[in-house]
């Protein structure tokens, strides 16, 4: 099994949240290149790169589903 070492780091925002749109598209930017090289990774594994793109927005719904989960519990 072929384990990531590093799929590249994240740039901080330069944008605050209450300037969404800004923030959203700095976010998008920052995190497409780092997305095209983990389904070229995939895709490289042998995946198939559709079937990979859609498990990561699954895996993706879930994190942020646990997540305001976890926050309406405390």
């Amino acid at each position: 099994m072929n384990k990531m070492t590093d799929i590249g780091s994240v740039p901080t925002p330069t944008r605050s949240p209450s300037e969404f749109l800004a923030y959203e598209t700095e976010c998008r930017s920052a995190l497409k290149p780092l997305l095209t090289g983990l389904l070229d990774r995939a895709e490289s594994a042998g995946w198939n790169r559709r079937t990979a793109a859609s498990t990561l927005m699954f895996l993706a719904a879930q994190q942020v589903s646990a997540a305001s989960e976890t926050s309406t519990v405390e």
